[in-house]
């Protein structure tokens, strides 16, 4: 196994699952936000009773596994380009769905505007709110987790996974609710349903740890690295590794 530092201007070595990786960490974004944020789901825990949320927490959290994955394989660098690329996705979805929602809609087609529009019509807010919330979020679970990497010399990885995932989640979910429902909901509202979300996805990533640790470690032997970002540079505003 190869133990990589950054090198300024150096893109360095080819992966063999780098590209698998981005491309599971993109779709799992998309169909979280598309397909699971129109639905409220609701379970009946023992002791607490009925807990509503958002159907999408079952499946978002994986893209911060992945997040974690990459920043500990391949660094923080290969990291931020493919939450850059996640970004551009998610925005051209939003786009996207703008667009198709806008369009005449053929007489033959009767109410299924109707069904499309309470399914990807999401208000301009929420839109915002989870281009702006993703963004943030996914970076500040990258950058701890590569700092954390560095003070705890490679040791103890569940602590990185779940010390990210806690800042990641707790940054992401404060900008969505925030940002899509305030003046909307009221506050105590925007402030129990977030703290719902929190709590739900941060134990995802309790749970999938050993998943992780599964995959982290097939990565590090397959592609011969263990990347340590001692000489990055962590501004979220470039591609370049």
């Amino acid at each position: 196994m190869t133990t990589s530092t950054a090198t300024p201007g150096h893109t360095g070595r080819v992966y063999r699952y780098y590209d698998l990786v981005m491309v599971a960490f993109v779709t799992v974004l998309l169909c979280s936000n598309l397909i699971g944020a129109a639905k409220a789901a609701q379970v009946t825990l023992p002791w607490i009773g009925p807990v509503t949320f958002g159907a999408g927490v079952l499946f978002f959290p994986i893209s911060y596994i992945f997040g974690d994955v990459l920043t500990e394989v391949y660094g923080y660098g290969r990291d931020r380009r493919v939450v850059w690329a996640g970004f551009a996705a998610l925005a051209f979805a939003t786009f996207m769905s703008l667009v198709v929602l806008k369009m005449p809609v053929a007489p033959f087609m009767g109410d299924y505007q109707k069904s499309l529009e309470d399914v990807f019509g999401n208000t301009w807010r929420i839109a915002l709110g989870s281009l702006i919330a993703f963004c943030c979020g996914s970076f500040a679970n990258s950058y701890v987790l590569a700092r954390m990497k560095l003070w705890t010399e490679g040791r103890w990885l569940w602590t990185r996974t779940i010390g990210s995932t806690l800042a990641g989640e707790l940054v992401d979910s404060s900008l969505f609710y925030v940002i899509a429902f305030y003046g909307i909901w009221p506050l105590e509202k925007v402030i129990q349903v977030a703290i719902a979300q929190y709590i739900l996805k941060t134990g995802w990533e309790v749970v999938m740890t050993p998943v992780t640790y599964k995959v982290v470690r097939f990565l590090k032997h397959a592609e011969r690295e263990d990347y340590y970002d001692r000489n990055t540079n962590f501004t979220p505003f470039r591609l370049r590794v």
